[in-house]
């Protein structure tokens, strides 16, 4: 766990932080009636997962996806399923379980996605026929069971190393992704695989990020396309010669094969106490606005942060903090790491890895204010009382009927981890 220097409160600020301090305690106690659920609990049996790290997804059929970075039957991780009982509870299941013997991957810490097939595609970030990361596929088959395909293992040639993020389809049927380490001068790369005939997968990089210069590099999040078909994403710091601490970027396909990018804000680690230190991939609302969540920063000092970027008519883009966390606070949490999502109603889900009231932890909200401003509630703090998860990862999802799912690293029956719903 790491600790942090909570950040002292400007006098000049004194009333407002007092008004908004008000506004969180009536939220909190508006959500009071949220109840969690844990539908699994991870164990050491030999065959289950441990330490699930990524967003979970749901099938037609409402049953869950999702990976572990540990555990399964060779202890390199697993592909796991979640289905409904008629009775109630769920059942879970493995997939398939990686093992670094058969080069398959190891350690998938990303979630997952379907294509229209209902084939599952998703990233590990160690493992593969050189040991750094692979791009994998499970196919369904008719007798029951799945089918593993490697369709891409990385090495460090060039083509990047260590994929943490998760995949995304264009209209075509390529995939989309992002790996840690390599390209050109080691920053990392962003990457797309496209189906060929000839060689099943190809891969091709269009974009190394510049490790020696002002360039952002290390992306760890997922990415996300707009409707012009540009692609953006966040780097987690900027070159080895520390002028920023992350960026958010865009990525824009010119003839060929080739892509610009241009990068659309870099967080600072400064006296101002801004966010810094993006992990995951941003989302869009309907306006064009980019929103995503910071590990470190923020008005109080480092417990990280909410932002939001939002496109200029002279083509730049303004950043504002919606949310600063406390670090290790009894009522926000502290240090998110994964994606946020929105309700129908433009409200913000996420998690925090630390604080809550026990310290394991939250699942908040942002709510549009009518001031402007946005207010913040936590639904669930995670308890060490060794039924609840602890330290939440990744993304949330909802269900039809407004229940939020998602995974958390540690903590449970078990001490591995569990996926835990919420209902409102």
């Amino acid at each position: 766990m790491r600790l942090h220097m909570q950040g002292k409160k400007f006098s000049s600020h004194l009333n407002i932080a007092l008004g908004i301090l008000v506004l969180m305690l009536f939220v909190v106690e508006a959500y009071a009636a949220s109840s969690e659920g844990v539908l699994h609990n991870f164990t050491s049996n030999g065959r289950d997962g441990q330490h699930p790290n990524g967003a979970l997804i749901f099938d037609a059929a409402g049953n869950l996806y999702g990976t572990t970075g540990d555990g399964g039957a060779h202890g390199d991780g697993t592909v796991f399923e979640l289905r409904p009982k008629a009775g109630g509870g769920w059942a879970e299941g493995v997939l398939h379980s990686f093992n670094h013997i058969r080069h398959d991957g190891q350690h998938p810490n990303a979630p997952l996605i379907f294509d229209s097939a209902g084939n599952l595609y998703g990233t590990t970030y160690d493992g593969g026929t050189y040991g750094y990361g692979t791009v994998f596929e499970l196919s369904p088959k008719t007798a029951g069971g799945w089918t593993e395909q490697v369709l891409h293992s990385f090495d460090t040639d060039g083509y990047g190393y260590g994929p943490e993020g998760g995949l995304i389809f264009d209209a075509a049927g390529n995939l989309y992704g992002t790996t840690f380490y390599g390209g050109r001068s080691g920053g990392g790369t962003v990457f797309e695989l496209s189906p060929d005939a000839s060689v099943g997968w190809a891969n091709e990089v269009l974009y190394s990020f510049d490790a020696w210069g002002d360039d952002g590099n290390w992306p760890t999040g997922s990415l996300t396309f707009d409707a012009a078909g540009n692609l953006y994403g966040t780097t987690s710091v900027c070159g080895y010669l520390g002028k920023c601490t992350g960026t958010a970027f865009k990525l824009s396909p010119n003839a060929g094969l080739s892509w610009t990018e241009v990068i659309l804000y870099r967080f600072v680690y400064s006296s101002e106490k801004g966010p810094w230190e993006p992990l995951a991939g941003m989302i869009f609302d309907a306006a064009g606005n980019l929103y995503g969540t910071t590990l470190n920063g923020g008005l109080y000092g480092g417990g990280g942060a909410v932002f939001e970027l939002s496109p200029q008519a002279d083509g730049g883009w303004t950043e504002t903090v919606l949310h600063s966390f406390k670090s290790l606070d009894a009522k926000s949490g502290s240090d998110p790491n994964g994606a946020l999502i929105f309700d129908a109603a433009g409200n913000l889900y996420g998690t925090t890895t630390e604080g809550g009231t026990y310290g394991y932890g939250t699942v908040f909200e942002l709510r549009p204010r009518t001031d402007g401003g946005w207010a913040q509630g936590v639904l669930h703090s995670f308890s060490s009382n060794g039924r609840d998860g602890q330290h939440p990862n990744g993304a949330l999802i909802f269900d039809a009927a407004g229940n939020l799912y998602g995974t958390t690293g540690d903590g449970g029956a078990y001490g591995y981890g569990t996926v835990f719903e919420i209902k409102p």
